[in-house]
Order: structure tokens, then C-alpha cells, then sequence
């Protein structure tokens, strides 16, 4: 009887952490000094198999709670197979008017994710890369931790 249990348990924890979800891309840098600076572009890479499925993407920013701004703007430029690369201006809110963070925080960090896309596809096959650079007035941008892009595979497929 104890080896069921044992079986039972070992079953429940398997099933408990394989249906987490599917990543193609879960990539994440550590900000030096917790400072992003102008300098500090972040590359992110990605090889897309197949144009027909359907992905989450999704940015992932820790930061202090002693951070001094509400929002940031992040410049995301997004290069594709064939070379050609387009760019978007995006603001962060990171806390709400009443100075209130968003996401999860202790006494020292907060960890805010944003989706930045949900349902998104690929046109073409092939590697693409996502830059991001902090874009604000102030460099460096102090209190920011790390930042972490992810991209969830859905499971889904268009058409």
C-alpha cells in the first residue's frame, strides 16, 4: 500500500509540473548595477519553425519598489528572416496613479510581466530578433533588475 501512495504522489507532482506552459524563447538579462543605460541593448533571438502557429509573447521587468517612475518606454525593434526591421515605442505602466505597483513585490523588488502580444503568428520561417533598449529621458535608468522576454507556443495554428 505505501508504494501506491508513493506512485499516486510521484504521478500528482508530474502532472502538476508538466502542464506548465510550452516556451520557445524564455530568455532573461541581468541588468548591471540594476541600472539600464542607453548602451544596454538587449538581443533576444528566436528560430521559428513553422508560420502557421500561434504564440503569446510576453515581457517580463523586475525592478525596485524604490523605482522613480510610474511607466517606462521601451524601444522594441523587431528584426525578421529577411532583413528587414521595423520598430515600436512601448510605455510600461509599471504602477497605477495612486503610486501603487503593479505585479508581484516584496519589500526590496517587484516582478511586473505584460503580454505584449497574445495570439500572435509569423509570416516567415527563419530567425528573428528582438531588440529592446530602455527609452526614456533619463540614462541610466536606475532600479531596473533584469528583463526577460518570453514567447509561449499556444498550441494553437491559424488557418
Amino acid at each position: 500500500m505505501n508504494h501506491f501512495f508513493k506512485y499516486l504522489t510521484f504521478l500528482f507532482v508530474l502532472l502538476l509540473f508538466g502542464c506548465g506552459p510550452d516556451y520557445i524563447l524564455d530568455q532573461k538579462y541581468d541588468i548591471e548595477k540594476s541600472e539600464w543605460t542607453y548602451a544596454d541593448t538587449l538581443n533576444f533571438e528566436v528560430d521559428i519553425q513553422d508560420s502557421l502557429k500561434i504564440y503569446n509573447i510576453h515581457l517580463k521587468i523586475e525592478h525596485s519598489t524604490e523605482f522613480p517612475k510610474q511607466n517606462m518606454y521601451i524601444m522594441i525593434h523587431t528584426q525578421f528572416p529577411s532583413g528587414e526591421r521595423i520598430s515600436e515605442k512601448l510605455s510600461v505602466e509599471l504602477a497605477n496613479l495612486g503610486g501603487g505597483w503593479y505585479g508581484d513585490c516584496n519589500s526590496e523588488w517587484c516582478q511586473f510581466s505584460l503580454p505584449i502580444q497574445e495570439g500572435a503568428f509569423f509570416n516567415a520561417i527563419g530567425k528573428h530578433t528582438f531588440t529592446l533598449e530602455q527609452y526614456m529621458r533619463i540614462d541610466p535608468v536606475p532600479g531596473i533588475k533584469n528583463i526577460s522576454l518570453k514567447i509561449e507556443d499556444t498550441g494553437k495554428s491559424r488557418g
